[in-house]
């Protein structure tokens, strides 16, 4: 297993050095320039479609809001605490200023993706809408990119039971464990058995999990972190100005923090904001292509509030609790150090209110990205791999639980970054039916005014 760790931190020091950050960040960048900016420009009419105008529209499976709420329900995970913990447990505070970056540009990526998916998308066997990128890789880019989407697709099945399974299976039992004294066993027995009857109903029940659960966990969470705030707030200035100086300085060690230099600030920043909020990954789009919604661009718009909610709200809010209440110089690592600073404020609480957001975010991450591992399990194999892919996926749950969470984190990285590759040079090849889609749209919605 020692072997194993250590050849997976070698090849992620390789996947996610600075060729693979300048790839995923060139890459929103030029999509945000080559949009004119519209992904900022177009935010408060994002928010006005979610929540006025998100009604279904056009065919699909389910609501373009749910669809939204799946996408986060598979994002809003351990990576909202647990990750932001380790990319400044690791890199230092800077390592937020490069997840905001991370964020702002992927807003971008998460648009071009989920306007692709629902322009490319197609109706399975079973009657619904499938999409993402393997389906825009394929008919975008013609049979000759074949090998590419399948690619994708096999990234795609393999990731999902690191990122959107042990990972979040293995978090979540740890925490029991600790908070609660819940034996990891239990923990994941209970969590696979939940998961299994989710899954029977298919996108539908998931969409519908995923709209009621979603909203509530993030508002109790978000509420959480600014009570801690607040209690912190003559020291806010003074966190943002060291988490801008130490974005583009090194920092020295302080505490139980060893110390880090700018690169490992960008790599960790990189890395965790991606694995939050999954821009460039490709996973998003899977669960936009099946949004009952007439227009692409409106879809594209709905889908990169995805990114804004979960790195620029939910990220920062819990950055800002780790590094008001000084909890990053100390021992505690991951979903422990974000327990601590919560803990500082209400010692009596904080470690089990992180527990139970910790076990209803895993738990949504689970069961959105159950959906995409399985759309992209069909794409290679037919309809007849669904069911026998959802009794896999239950059982990884429970083996998630009980094993520890070392090699699942590396894992998840590098199968991240193999996951991306693909995505990314779609995006590109692309980005000429993105920019055209969206100026064609917005002209329209201009002359109808």
């Amino acid at each position: 297993m020692k072997i194993i760790e250590s050849l997976l931190s070698s090849l992620n020091s390789f996947v996610w050095g600075p060729a693979m950050l300048f790839f995923i960040l060139s890459t929103g960048l030029y999509l945000m320039l080559g949009l004119r900016l519209a992904p900022l420009r177009k935010l408060g009419f994002a928010f006005v479609q979610l929540f006025k105008g998100a009604r279904s529209r056009g065919e699909g499976d389910i609501s373009p809001f749910a669809a939204l709420m799946t996408s986060l329900s598979a994002t809003a995970g351990t990576g909202n605490i647990a990750g932001v913990a380790t990319a400044i447990g690791i890199g230092g505070p800077g390592a937020l200023f490069w997840m905001w970056c991370t964020a702002l540009v992927g807003m971008a990526t998460k648009y071009g993706e989920a306007v692709l998916a629902v322009h490319y998308r197609e109706t399975d066997e079973a009657g619904r809408k499938v999409g993402g990128p393997m389906y825009y890789i394929r008919n975008g880019l013609g049979q000759r990119w074949l090998w590419l989407a399948t690619l994708f697709a096999l990234f795609g099945m393999l990731a999902g039971f690191g990122i959107g399974n042990t990972v979040q299976a293995s978090e979540v039992a740890r925490v029991m464990e600790s908070s609660f004294q819940v034996p990891q066993w239990l923990s994941g027995a209970t969590m696979a058995t939940l998961v299994g009857i989710v899954l029977l109903g298919g996108v539908k029940v998931i969409a519908r999990v995923a709209s009621t659960l979603v909203p509530l966990m993030s508002v109790a969470y978000i509420m959480g972190c600014g009570f801690v705030i607040v209690q912190n707030l003559s020291e806010i200035p003074a966190a943002f100005s060291l988490i801008l100086h130490s974005a583009f300085n090194p920092v020295a060690a302080e505490g139980g923090f060893a110390g880090a230099a700018v690169m490992l600030a960008i790599r960790m920043g990189v890395a965790r904001g991606v694995f939050s909020n999954e821009a460039g990954l490709g996973s998003a789009p899977i669960a936009h292509a099946a949004a009952e919604t007439d227009s692409p661009v409106r879809q594209g718009c709905i889908a990169m509030l995805g990114t804004f909610i979960d790195t620029l709200v939910i990220c920062t809010m819990t950055g800002l609790v780790i590094i008001l209440t000084g909890v990053w110089t100390g021992d505690a690592q991951a979903a422990a150090m974000t327990a601590s600073g919560f803990a500082a404020v209400f010692p009596e609480l904080g470690d089990k209110f992180v527990a139970v957001t910790l076990v209803l975010f895993a738990f949504s991450t689970i069961i959105g990205w159950s959906y995409y591992g399985e759309r992209c399990a069909e794409f290679l194999l037919g309809i007849k791999v669904i069911i026998p892919y959802r009794i896999l996926w239950t059982a990884a749950v429970y083996i998630g639980a009980v094993k520890g969470l070392g090699i699942a984190w590396l894992l998840a990285d590098t199968l991240n970054a193999l996951m991306a590759i693909p995505n990314l040079v779609a995006l590109l090849l692309l980005s000429p039916v993105i920019f055209r889609l969206t100026r064609n749209w917005f002209a329209r919605q201009s002359t109808s005014e």
